[in-house]
């Protein structure tokens, strides 16, 4: 366990903190910075599955008759003579709902607080989160950090020492970054498996904490993995972006020597724009790219029903994408899940302290989690989400134009096996009337997803009717037929064009000033 974490505990002792919530799974771990910050305290042990227990040795005292329960173990401590333990409670979350329990547990801590040769600190080390609102002033919780990417390193060097494994330094470099995220229990687990798989820890062994790093997301409940073979060839268009993304893909897929050079690690973007132009896409096809897990957050999902409960599940959320990393951490229509801060209208209580909290990791966070998040209504986000800091880059997608149209249409057609001689893509694009005073009205307004709508209905016209071809006519008589979502919802279109033009953002449709072509 790191020193840091020793010493930060210490501080919370000393500075008579009653109750402190470690939320944990390793109590190996915890037992172990426990022990480790307790030197002449005696130490008293109450575990859920089989009372109490002697603190070294995990076994029941040989005087005790049963199994006593919870409420009678405190009882040895809820009085006023001069005392001076730590009391480790395991997996007790559930009882903490029980007045009687809650009401002794406050009790001990008021007393720990107030009287004079009373010092006796309670550790809640539980599972999961559950805390009542009559133990929510006196309770701290305390976070384990993760191993850095020195102790990292350190692990595996120990571990390939004990066993006697050569390993390159390039190996090394390129695990201790991967490992990000994980404790010391997970790391030691992975390198067990790997070295009983092949006999040694080499590049291979990546492979093997990817598909760990999959099951702590499956397990999480609270992160989607998405599987999605989205890639950057799909996207039609925003050569800006695409450009963008392109040069930050070299950093990821080569972490271990770009962190010893010295780069830093990318934040992440946010994409902002019109419905249906590309930024959902852009977020799948980002993951391919990095060729990294994608891992979808919806907020709607951390709100919980106890006191703190909503903190601690984005806590776990971004605790999961840590050890995930390297991915890419997708929010999709972030406004919705933190409008109203700071507005007329305001915000619950409970989703402000979430903004703070997720502000404050995007401020700080340094492990390979690229955030990107898509919004479609950036006037409903609070102004400190847009601060320079938070994301690397800020980009606008914008309805695409004749060219990007165009690509778009061979994208999709050629992803349907349509695109033939029969088709000319050219008359699709603006306003076209044949010799025969036929006439098209043009794709332009149109966004991405209008394009793909019209691509669908037109393969299906087709099949329904018995034609087995895709024609240029046939495509124009759809496109005729379809109202796109600009002139749909036009007075909402212009109210955040006009929005858009405030903001200095980066333009994701075109290439930057001194780029001249891909």
């Amino acid at each position: 366990m790191s020193i840091s974490a020793e010493h930060a505990l210490t501080g919370y002792i000393n500075a008579l903190r009653p109750l402190i919530y470690i939320n944990h799974f390793d109590f190996h771990a915890v037992d172990e910075l426990i022990k480790n910050v307790s030197e002449g305290i005696d130490i008293y042990e109450y575990n859920n599955a089989v009372g109490r227990c002697n603190f070294e040795t995990k076994l029941q005292p040989s005087s005790s008759i049963g199994r006593p329960d919870l409420s009678t173990f405190l009882e040895l401590f809820d009085g006023n003579e001069p005392r001076k333990a730590f009391v480790i409670l395991k997996d007790v979350h559930y009882f903490l709902n029980d007045p009687a329990i809650a009401g002794r547990l406050k009790s001990i801590a008021e007393r720990t607080m107030f009287s004079d040769d009373y010092y006796v600190t309670i550790f809640l080390v539980c599972s999961q989160f559950i805390l009542p609102q009559e133990l929510e002033k006196m309770t701290t919780v305390f976070d384990i950090p993760l191993p850095d990417v020195d102790g990292i390193e350190n692990i595996i060097k120990d571990y390939v020492h004990d066993f006697k494994i050569p390993m390159d330094s390039d190996v090394l470099n390129d695990l201790k970054v991967k490992f990000r995220g994980l404790s010391e229990f997970e790391i030691r687990q992975i390198l067990n498996l790997a070295y009983q798989q092949s006999g040694m820890i080499d590049e291979q062994s990546a492979t093997l904490i990817l598909k760990e790093k999959e099951q702590i997301i499956r397990k999480s409940g609270i992160l989607e993995l998405v599987n999605d073979d989205s890639s950057m060839e799909d996207i039609g268009g925003l050569a800006g972006l695409k450009y963008y993304l392109e040069s930050k893909a070299l950093i990821f897929k080569e972490l271990g020597r770009a962190t010893v050079f010295g780069v830093d690690m990318p934040k992440g973007i946010l994409i902002v724009g019109f419905p249906g132009c590309g930024k959902t896409l852009s977020a799948k096809a980002t993951a391919k790219l990095f060729d990294v897990p994608l891992l979808r957050l919806d907020i709607g999902k951390l709100m919980g029903k106890y006191v703190g409960e909503s903190e601690n599940n984005l806590r776990r959320a971004i605790k999961t994408a840590e050890a995930v990393a390297p991915c890419v951490l997708w929010i999709d229509e972030v406004e919705k899940a933190f409008s109203g801060i700071g507005g007329i209208s305001g915000a619950s209580d409970i989703t402000t302290r979430l903004f703070g909290q997720f502000l404050t990791w995007m401020q700080e966070k340094k492990d390979a989690v690229y955030v990107v998040a898509t919004s479609n209504d950036i006037a409903k986000l609070p102004p400190e989400f847009l601060r320079r800091g938070r994301f690397d880059e800020l980009f606008l997608v914008d309805f695409p134009d004749k060219n990007e149209r165009k690509e778009i249409f061979e994208n999709l057609l050629n992803r349907k096996n349509k695109l033939t001689s029969q088709i000319d893509i050219i008359k699709l694009l603006e306003k076209y009337t044949s010799d025969d005073k036929f006439q098209c009205k043009g794709t332009a307004g149109f966004s991405g997803a209008d394009i793909l709508s019209v691509v669908k209905e037109t393969i299906d016209t087709a099949f329904i009717s018995g034609n087995g071809s895709i024609t240029t006519k046939a495509l124009q008589n759809t496109i005729n037929e379809t109202i796109p979502l600009k002139e749909t919802i036009k007075d909402e279109i212009a109210k955040m064009e006009d929005k858009y033009k405030k903001y200095n953002f980066k333009s994701a449709n075109k290439l930057p000033n001194n780029i001249t072509g891909r």
